[in-house]
């Protein structure tokens, strides 16, 4: 059983989530893995995410050979990545997102 401390604040930024995602890694012993660790973990987690789905959506999934968990918590594990991978070259997710979505109110979606 894990004794971890770590609380996240109520209402939480995505600033939030990544100075937490920094203690979390620190307390788990994740800090010096680096960016391509961390995307390809990320990649695993995207694959066990489509798993979830495929079983939410009753499309055949072979049970025995891998363990399949929930789409909320597959979600929560690429969150985690993203903020990770985000930290390792100083990007507040936050800015990242505001600034792209400027980019993309200004496209023509057909």
């Amino acid at each position: 059983m894990s004794s971890s401390k770590l609380l996240l604040k109520e209402n939480p930024t995505l600033k939030d989530y990544q100075e937490y995602v920094i203690k979390l890694e620190k307390e788990r012993g994740f800090e010096h893995q680096n960016v391509l660790q961390k995307s390809l973990l990320l990649g695993e987690e995207i694959g066990e995410l489509f798993k979830a789905i495929r079983k939410m959506e009753a499309i055949s999934i072979d049970k025995n050979k891998s363990k399949i968990t929930t789409v909320e918590e597959e979600l929560a594990d690429i969150l985690i990545y993203v903020c990770a991978i985000a930290n390792r070259y100083n990007i507040d997710v936050e800015t990242a997102f505001r600034e792209k979505e400027e980019e993309n109110k200004k496209r023509v979606w057909s």
